[in-house]
């Protein structure tokens, strides 16, 4: 979940399946030997071209069946330039009012956003958010 210094927040619209021509918050799969934090801030950078500080961590989702466990943190962007990478079919901001509810990717996408949203926001070690 990434908020810009003018507080909107960054949404992709996938290119890819599942959850095609739909929207989520910038994310993806974490690389062996790789941390979670660190994972979270290169898939900020490949997906959408920012660079980001993570703020904490909103929550964990984890579902029956096949889907993956979903790790949410918060992020600010620092700096980069707003783009979409070949996973992406655009790249937006959007004002809390504004947010594509009905059109979002996946159940976590909507409930990362809500829990977000409202506030909730766990710390994370700042040596560990770098």
């Amino acid at each position: 979940m990434i908020r810009t210094d003018a507080g909107g927040l960054v949404l992709v619209r996938r290119a890819i399946d599942p959850g095609y021509g739909k929207w989520v918050f910038p994310g993806g799969y974490v690389d062996r030997g790789e941390t979670l934090m660190a994972a979270a801030i290169r898939e900020a950078r490949e997906e959408c071209g920012l660079d980001v500080r993570l703020d904490g961590l909103v929550n964990i989702y984890s579902y029956a069946g096949p889907a993956p466990v979903i790790v949410v943190y918060a992020a600010t962007a620092l700096g980069g330039e707003l783009c979409a990478d070949d996973e992406c079919l655009e790249t937006a901001v959007f004002a809390t009012a504004t947010i594509p509810w009905g059109h979002l990717a996946f159940r976590s996408t909507e409930e990362g956003l809500r829990d977000y949203l409202r506030g909730l926001l766990h710390p994370i070690a700042s040596s560990a958010a770098r």
